[in-house]
């Protein structure tokens, strides 16, 4: 995507954490660590490794330290990263409600700050041209958190699978936007509740499906899973480590 003028990132900055109580009751949940860096940094830098350079973190629950960070560290000439405070309760339609002067009337992409994925953007913004609905969400096909068991006649069990990728299709975040939808938002809106409904009932909105590798640290179990999988030097999100 080189010589392009790419969108503006939001990233959503501001939840508590609350199923993350081991790590997130000093720090933020975007500060939590994978392999010595926040995760955040990790969501940033996928983005800047194909060609994004301007991000605006939308904070809430001890959003300071978030500013902190990204004030403390080095970012990558030409990277600009800014924090926006949006209160410690407002929903995540709301945070991004807040964001509209600093985001003004572009096309701005937007997602989660737990979640990683060796997502294609420059596939992504294709696609996201080529349909022409105002909102692009990608969606995945997450692991199932149990094995299964595979049942036949008479109830007999042929065999099992271990924790299989669901048939279902969900929302993973890497969602791309048109300034119109700013219309569908208001300071207590849910973005996954009433907003996406209403796009999507108007035809407004599209399911860009990523096969790769997705993952959301949700748990503590995630956090151990993708430290893992860091520590292992087979992390699939860290495409930057293929560009370089």
């Amino acid at each position: 995507m080189s010589g392009l003028v790419l969108p503006p990132v939001v990233i959503l900055c501001g939840g508590r954490g609350t199923r993350l109580q081991e790590h997130t009751r000093a720090i933020p949940k975007p500060l939590v660590e994978i392999g010595g860096r926040p995760i955040v940094w990790h969501v940033i830098s996928l983005y800047i490794a194909q060609g994004f350079e301007e991000f605006v973190l939308l904070t809430g629950y001890k959003g300071e330290l978030i500013e902190a960070f990204t004030q403390g560290e080095t970012w990558p000439d030409g990277v600009a990263v800014r924090c926006v405070g949006t209160g410690l309760e407002t929903p995540t339609g709301g945070r991004i409600a807040l964001a509209r002067e600093a985001i003004g009337e572009r096309r701005f992409c937007a997602t989660y700050a737990d979640g990683v994925a060796d997502v294609d953007l420059a596939a992504l913004l294709e696609f996201h041209a080529r349909h022409g609905a105002p909102a692009t969400m990608t969606v995945v096909q997450p692991e199932l958190q149990f094995g299964i068991a595979r049942l036949g006649e008479s109830d007999k069990v042929l065999g099992f699978a271990e924790k299989p990728k669901t048939e279902h299709w969900v929302n993973g975040g890497f969602f791309v936007f048109e300034p119109a939808v700013f219309e569908h938002l208001s300071e207590d809106s849910v973005l996954e509740r009433a907003p996406l409904e209403t796009l999507a009932a108007e035809d407004g909105l599209r399911a860009f499906r990523h096969t790769g590798f997705w993952d959301c640290m949700d748990t503590y179990k995630d956090a151990v899973m993708l430290n893992d999988l860091w520590a292992s030097g087979a992390a699939p999100w860290a495409i930057w480590e293929r560009v370089a």
